[in-house]
């Protein structure tokens, strides 16, 4: 760990992996709950009671409730789900885009909202599980169903039009790109960018209240607003990384289903 050790002896150690390492409040051991799982699992109520209680009296005239289920609802189906998987096929996905994309987007908002303040995608093992168990499992699925195991190798292995002397190589990138690359790499982007972003405001927070409280050099002490202000601002920021991140996830787990379906792929 990396301390910043000022003139008059302050010692300023900067926030690392142990700000979201943190302990159990109920239980022990693996199924000890912490903030992060209790979080999850605040997210899923959130959503799910949402769009149930927006859902149960539609009116021609939307609530204001009413009007964003729909406006997630319309955004989910035509923006990521119709656009991906295509105008033929898209529909029995749009529950599963929808879910993808509010769950995380609720998990991502929850680092910047008070009281809460840890975005729960930051822990790999959020966004690991739904892409491996969630994600991955659905796109192999529906392709194997449409094409057959050995169609759909063969579609996802050896599309029409590459040559015949590349496609040993192409067959045997595309087999780890597809099995192996592709579910770590729909985690690790959101995963990557709550962890970075969350740990960038704590720095800045942190480092603002340590110049201003732990030192006693008057002419550090006008940096503490400074760096107040930068946390300010990277707040915002990452506010739309969070929209973003959610976005993105969505997109890419409609496009893979897309691309299972796709008899050119």
């Amino acid at each position: 760990m990396i301390a910043l050790v000022l003139t008059e002896g302050a010692v300023f150690t900067p926030p690392g992996t142990d700000a979201f390492e943190l302990p159990p409040f109920l239980g022990s051991g693996e199924w000890a709950l912490n903030k992060p799982k209790l979080l999850v699992i605040i997210a899923l109520v959130i959503v799910a009671v949402y769009f149930l209680v927006a859902s149960r009296k539609l009116k021609i005239v939307p609530t204001k409730g009413q009007f964003i289920a729909e406006s997630l609802y319309d955004f989910s189906r035509n923006n990521i789900t119709r656009s991906q998987i295509g105008s033929k096929e898209f529909k029995p996905f749009i529950p599963l885009v929808l879910a993808l994309f509010t769950f995380i987007l609720v998990n991502n908002l929850f680092g910047i909202i008070p009281f809460f303040q840890f975005p729960t995608m930051a822990r790999i093992g959020f966004p690991l599980a739904m892409s491996l168990l969630v994600v991955y499992p659905v796109y192999h699925y529906v392709g194997i169903k449409k094409y057959g195991l050995g169609g759909y190798m063969k579609n996802q292995l050896a599309p029409a039009g590459i040559p015949k002397f590349v496609l040993p190589l192409y067959g045997l990138i595309e087999f780890f790109q597809k099995f192996f690359i592709t579910p770590i790499t729909l985690a690790i982007r959101v995963f990557a960018a709550m962890f970075a972003g969350h740990l960038i405001i704590i720095v800045f927070t942190l480092g603002g209240t340590f110049l201003l409280t732990e030192t006693s050099s008057w002419a550090l002490k006008p940096v503490s607003l400074l760096a107040w202000v930068l946390a300010i601002l990277m707040t915002f920021l990452e506010a739309f990384i969070q929209v973003l991140q959610a976005y993105i996830f969505a997109l890419l787990s409609a496009g893979y289903i897309g691309a299972a379906l796709s008899a050119d792929h």
